[in-house]
């Protein structure tokens, strides 16, 4: 089944009393599915569309019952990631046995019903502290008609409304479906050079910029906030060529705020428990925290450019 196939996203976790993403106290909605491909991403376990298994060694108390009612026998010590996906057909009777729950199913399917009965408890934290809902990912965007009817009705309940977002969409559907209902909108701007944009992320560059032109057009034309996120990535996004790249478009749309977001090396750990690929594994530059000197010299690059820091 391919992504355009799939209307209904699965969600992979709603985070409350969250501090980080947006203004005052949010829940934020974790979808799971990404256009993009990025070799760092920091939520694996959102790139596909599809639900999956993971498992944890570090809970895991090798009691076997797992392997036992496996009927693919998909599950052994001498995997590499314990599953062997190949084999694995998801019907999840390991997860339903393990006791320990180093065994999780990642992904759960969730009616827009379920998800406001989940969140509209907290509102009054969100009324008091000028907070609301986030939409993160994964890529809300992927799923348009489920978002969109997800945005309405939190706007019927009166709840600030905030997406973040790859910024590869179709425009039109993102205006008519998403916009009207968006107080608050987080773009990520990764990699200037569009070479080396599709070798990173998977995908050319060129839709994502002119859609945030367009898109940071209009917001100021309609007094909405649009925030430009750069996430600084050891020796891929956070070079001075490519700081200075995403600085230089950002001045000459004349926006004075951006959002450097830093680098969190602990996603390699979350990639061993998909059985995701991870050729950054054994880089010392990639699974360490980036030096301050490195993330300060950043940001002088964009107040050079005229373009303060923003929190996100």
């Amino acid at each position: 089944m391919t992504q355009n196939e799939i209307k209904t996203p699965l969600i992979l976790e709603i985070k409350g009393n969250s501090l980080d993403d947006g203004p005052g106290i949010r829940s934020v909605i974790f979808y799971k599915g990404c256009p993009l491909s990025c070799v760092w991403c920091h939520n694996p376990e959102s790139k596909k569309v599809t639900v999956e298994i993971s498992f944890d060694p570090k809970s895991c108390i090798d009691c076997g019952s797992c392997r036992e009612v496996c009927p693919k026998d998909a599950l052994s010590r001498g995997n590499r990631f314990y599953i062997n996906r190949n084999k694995c057909d998801l019907c999840f009777l390991c997860v339903d046995v393990c006791p320990s729950g180093a065994l999780e199913r990642v992904g759960k399917a969730m009616t827009v019903d379920d998800i406001l009965k989940k969140i509209l408890p907290d509102k009054p934290f969100f009324d008091t502290s000028g907070g609301g809902v986030t939409l993160s990912g994964g890529e809300p965007t992927l799923f348009m008609d489920f978002t969109s009817q997800l945005l309405k009705s939190l706007k019927q309940n009166k709840i600030n409304t905030l997406m973040e977002t790859c910024g590869f969409f179709d425009r039109n559907r993102f205006l008519d479906m998403l916009y009207p209902y968006l107080d608050i909108i987080y773009f990520d701007i990764k990699i200037m050079d569009s070479a080396a944009h599709k070798k990173y992320c998977g995908i050319p560059n060129e839709k994502i910029l002119d859609n945030f032109i367009r898109l940071y057009q209009k917001a100021i034309h309609d007094g909405k906030i649009l925030l430009p996120r750069v996430p600084l990535i050891p020796d891929i996004t956070d070079t001075e060529t490519n700081i200075r790249g995403i600085a230089s478009f950002l001045r000459n749309l004349n926006i004075t705020e951006a959002a450097l977001l830093a680098y969190n090396p602990l996603w390699h750990e979350k990639s061993d428990k998909v059985g995701a690929d991870d050729p950054y594994k054994n880089s010392k530059v990639m699974t360490s925290f980036v030096e301050n000197s490195i993330t300060e010299k950043c940001k002088a690059i964009f107040r050079s450019a005229g373009i303060n820091e923003a929190k996100s």
